[in-house]
């Protein structure tokens, strides 16, 4: 898989997080903040091998910036 850097939070920390990132698979790959609480997760049924990040509504106007990259 490649990864193509799409947009930092603008509101982000130094520590670059979240970060949103595209990839040439036709998907999107996120860096964000760990979502720990059990309560939330249970909620959500999470299967094995899969985890969640929570992002900012902020993040929300850069999905999409790095279709044109997409080999479909």
């Amino acid at each position: 898989m490649r990864i193509t850097f799409v947009a930092k939070d603008p509101a982000s920390n130094p520590t670059g997080s979240p970060t949103l990132y595209r990839t040439d698979r036709g998907s999107w790959v996120v860096q964000g903040w760990v979502v720990d609480d059990q309560a939330v997760l249970a909620q959500m049924g999470i299967p094995e091998g899969e985890s969640c990040v929570e992002i900012p509504d902020r993040l929300v106007p850069f999905f999409g910036q790095g279709d044109s990259d997409v080999h479909k």
